[in-house]
């Protein structure tokens, strides 16, 4: 099923949950609503599930405009945090409650439960009530019951923040591989970037009720048309700091206080052509130690494991950067850094959009 959202908008009363949301969702894509708490994700979610209806605006499946389709008559499966299964009731119970609700028999009930269930790998816990389940799969009975319904699409609302980091990938990766296999339209609400970026083909990343972006992973990530996505998307979170651009002897330079970072001809020329200061935004990754670069020294270390993340201060401005153990210097440690001028991103500091990215 194709979803669309035109120009949706939702109040409550004088708060604007949702402003103006325009999106569309192909048939069989899983798209990821990512942003922080209270950024109307959720709302969105439970608007397209007829939970709420709009205050404005269109939500259209295949065509169809149901805003005042009740949610029942959308045949939509939905997967809660909290599991939402019914204690007195067995895992077949649960499961299976969707198609009593339709009238339909148990000779049609038990096949269809029985295939789901081997499918998710719970057709051993039938029987079991949810205290008798761990977590991940008390989240499989649910997962099983939104599927036994076999709706025009999955609507996911943070369904493993319950977990633990484990099982949470292990989630990540079924629910992925399910979806895929049976080619189910879904949209997955989560504040975890990590889930977003690694399940969906297209991630909507939210803010203050309106999108800021919807672009596949890489883009995302790579192409942050905003500060407010370069910013949230990636840990740690990108440098940010306010420079000026000019060209120098054919060279375009970037210069903050007594720091000076060389960038290429292609991003350097889009971004001398901006009148005004710039925030420049390099990600920790793409710093690297140099023999010649800008100068600062270490102010903090912090060891990940494989990896240690620093802190330098050079030209009043905290870098942060990324380098193996085996790198690791100490504090007081003047070092010089080179920034990759091929990652560099820069924005218009009034409207924070991006001067490579966007027209």
């Amino acid at each position: 099923m194709r979803i669309e959202l035109r120009d949706l908008v939702k109040r409550f009363e004088k708060a604007e949950a949702v402003r103006g949301i325009d999106l569309t969702v192909d048939d069989g894509e899983l798209v990821a609503f990512l942003g922080p708490s209270g950024c109307g994700k959720t709302t969105t979610l439970l608007t397209i599930a007829g939970i709420y209806r709009p205050t404005d605006g269109e939500v259209v499946f295949d065509g169809r405009v149901v805003n005042r389709l009740p949610p029942k008559e959308r045949n939509l499966g939905m997967v809660f945090q909290s599991y939402a299964l019914y204690p007195h009731m067995t895992a077949y119970q649960n499961m299976t409650f969707p198609l009593r609700l339709k009238k339909i028999g148990e000779e049609e009930t038990r096949p269809r439960v029985e295939r789901i269930a081997e499918m998710m790998g719970i057709s051993e816990l039938l029987d079991r009530r949810p205290g008798e389940l761990s977590g991940g799969q008390q989240q499989r009975v649910a997962l099983g019951r939104a599927l036994v319904k076999e709706p025009y699409a999955l609507l996911f609302d943070e369904p493993l923040s319950n977990l633990d980091a484990r099982l949470r990938l292990t989630m990540r990766t079924e629910i992925k591989r399910l979806q895929s296999q049976l080619g189910i339209t879904s949209i997955y609400v989560t504040h975890d970037q990590v889930e977003a970026m690694t399940m969906a083909s297209r991630v909507a990343v939210m803010n203050m009720g309106r999108l800021e972006s919807f672009l596949s992973p890489d883009d995302t990530y790579n192409r942050p048309p905003t500060v407010f996505v370069a910013s949230f998307v990636g840990n740690p979170p990108m440098n940010m700091f306010e420079v000026e651009v000019t060209e120098e002897s054919g060279e375009f330079v970037a210069r903050r206080n007594g720091m000076a970072v060389p960038l290429d001809r292609e991003r350097g020329s889009k971004a001398a052509a901006h009148n005004g200061p710039l925030l420049l935004g390099v990600r920790p990754e793409d710093v690297r130690f140099a023999g010649d670069g800008v100068s600062g020294e270490v102010a903090a270390v912090e060891p990940l494991g494989r990896e240690d993340l620093i802190d330098v201060e050079t030209g009043g401005e905290l870098i942060r950067l990324l380098a193996s153990a085996e790198e690791r210097p100490t504090l007081g440690d003047r070092v010089t850094l080179d920034l990759d001028p091929q990652a560099l991103q820069f924005f218009d500091p009034s409207s924070g959009h991006s001067v490579l990215w966007v027209s």
